[in-house]
């Protein structure tokens, strides 16, 4: 099909490498790093306090204008930036494979909170360079490639390793995660410097300042931000109790949820994704954010349909792989709107404001679920997501006219 061309650029193959370089450090942080810590033998509550490790992903904001305002000596002032991270990343990844959880928990904590913070800015730098790179035709595919390196690359440091460490120990297993970094690495050998180059914000100062003044002196800027917030939510909502509703709520096991909701909802995913960016070249974006965003809410209800059922393997199926196909979806058209919203000046620090602004809806509404699903049960809970995506579907719909395909530099 004529609208699949997109997919043989170049600069689509770049976001592949890049994405895949973005997603393989966060479980050898997270869920992977905290196996390590169990099996040898380290206090809970420790295991505990390595959640803080997460922390620069939140705050990277506070640090993204040093990356808009200096640039590199050598490759360029984005993609200098990403190979001194994918180094540093390597060196760090490489440094913990040396240590011994329960010999040198506070050594790793600290290792482990570096690879953190230099994944952040990673993430912050590859995330800029895309918004820069991408022209307007090829943002949803862009995206959709992105997610699908980034997925593979959890895959290898999150499933593979975990079980991979029983054979070769854990050691060498984060050697080899280490070594994998290389791959990221062709991603910025293959690529080139965004073909307009825009000159750096002259002071500290303006690469603080200004990326807010030029967002707030556009016409429904504060609207478009409360859009930012709302798009995602209902999707968000649903999605911080699925497990717990496959598990607790409906009995199935911990391997029919792995095989099931990690294994199959992942493929459906990156297919969402592909599927995705490759309509929004005929549809547009705003055509793409308001259909996929109905389709996300109605995913939502496909869980509340699986809570009348009870435990069925076949609905089980269905809902996961609908509702990892429309988050998929959802999410390339999403993140194509966030690098429009992005002036290619501040890209650094537009960018990751805008998606840590994102995630506020999900850090706020996470901790009520709970409480929400014990006062009126699992069916109930799952229509109150569908009815929260809502709001951002009538707000996207009012703010129409608005929806840029582009920012002028």
């Amino acid at each position: 099909m004529p609208y699949l061309e997109v997919f043989k650029s170049r600069k689509i193959a770049v976001m592949l490498f890049l994405g895949y370089s973005s997603g393989l450090p966060l479980s050898l942080t997270g869920s992977t790093l905290q196996a390590w810590l169990s099996v040898t033998g380290v206090d809970i509550r420790t295991i505990g306090l390595f959640a803080f490790i997460g922390l620069p992903y939140t705050i990277k904001f506070l640090w993204s204008p040093l990356i808009d305002r200096f640039s590199p000596p050598l490759l360029g002032r984005r993609r200098g930036w990403i190979f001194i991270t994918q180094f540093l990343l390597l060196c760090l990844v490489g440094g913990m494979s040396f240590l011994t959880p329960n010999e040198t928990p506070v050594l790793l904590a600290a290792i482990a909170f570096a690879i953190a913070f230099v994944s952040a800015s990673q993430d912050i730098v590859i995330d800029a360079y895309r918004t820069d790179l991408l022209s307007e035709r090829q943002r949803g595919a862009g995206t959709a490639v992105f997610v699908t390196g980034y997925r593979v690359a959890m895959l290898l440091s999150g499933a593979l390793a975990m079980i991979i460490s029983s054979s070769i120990g854990w050691h060498y297993t984060y050697i080899l995660m280490a070594a994998l970094m290389f791959v990221g690495m062709l991603g910025v050998l293959i690529g080139k410097e965004p073909e307009v180059e825009l000159a750096a914000p002259r002071t500290l100062h303006d690469a603080v300042v200004g990326p807010l003044k030029d967002f707030f002196s556009r016409p429904y800027a504060v609207s478009l931000l409360i859009l930012i917030v709302l798009y995602k939510l209902g999707d968000a909502y649903a999605g911080t109790l699925t497990t717990a509703f496959l598990i607790k709520g409906l009995n199935f096991t911990p391997v029919d949820v792995g095989t099931i909701n990690k294994g199959i909802g992942l493929l459906s995913l990156i297919v969402g994704a592909v599927v995705g960016g490759s309509l929004m070249v005929r549809l547009g974006l705003f055509m793409s954010l308001f259909y996929f965003g109905i389709l996300q809410a109605i995913s939502n209800l496909s869980f509340m349909v699986l809570a009348w059922v009870g435990k069925s393997y076949l609905v089980m199926v269905f809902a996961v792989c609908f509702e990892n196909l429309t988050g998929g979806m959802g999410t390339a058209a999403f993140v194509s709107l966030i690098m429009a919203l992005c002036n290619a000046r501040f890209s650094a620090t537009q960018f990751a404001l805008l998606s840590s602004l994102a995630s506020l809806g999900r850090v706020f509404v996470a901790p009520s679920s709970g409480y929400l699903v014990t006062l009126i049960d699992w069916d109930n809970f799952f229509l109150f997501t569908g009815i929260t995506a809502i709001p951002g579907i009538i707000l996207l719909w009012i703010l129409r006219r608005h929806i840029p395909s582009s920012i002028p530099s």
